[in-house]
C-alpha cells in the first residue's frame, strides 16, 4: 500500500463457472458486513470483474490497510462472509487470504 495516500488495489480470481453467482451475492451484500467494513476503516471501495475470466479488482481506500484488515478479521460477519464467498474462488480459501495486493506506482490527481 501507498502509505501516503491510502489507496489500495488487489486482485483475485474467481471460478469462471461461479462467475453469475459470485455478481449476484454481491447484489444483496449484508448490511452488517458493510457497516463492518465502514467500521473497520475500509471507505470508496470497489470491486471491478472481468467477467470472461473471473478476473476480479479490488480498489479502496484506508488510513492503514493491515489494521483494517486485521480488524475484519476479528469480526464474526466477516468469517461468515468469507465462508460463503470462498466457494466462487479460483482458490479454494477465503477471499480475504487470496488478495493479489499490487504496488502503486503512478498516480495523476
Amino acid at each position: 500500500m501507498d502509505s501516503e495516500t491510502g489507496r489500495v488495489c488487489f486482485l483475485m480470481h474467481l471460478k469462471p463457472e461461479r462467475v453469475d453467482d459470485y455478481l449476484a451475492a454481491h447484489e444483496t451484500v449484508w448490511p452488517e458486513m458493510l457497516e463492518a467494513l465502514s467500521a473497520c476503516g475500509w471507505r470508496n471501495y470497489s470491486l471491478f470483474l472481468h467477467k470472461e475470466d473471473g478476473l476480479v479488482v479490488g480498489y479502496l481506500e484506508t488510513d492503514d490497510f493491515d489494521r483494517a484488515r486485521a480488524e475484519m478479521d476479528r469480526t464474526d460477519v466477516n468469517a461468515r462472509w468469507q465462508a460463503t464467498m470462498a466457494g466462487f474462488l479460483a482458490e479454494e480459501t477465503a477471499p480475504d487470504q487470496t488478495m493479489m495486493q499490487l504496488h502503486e506506482y503512478f498516480h495523476l490527481a
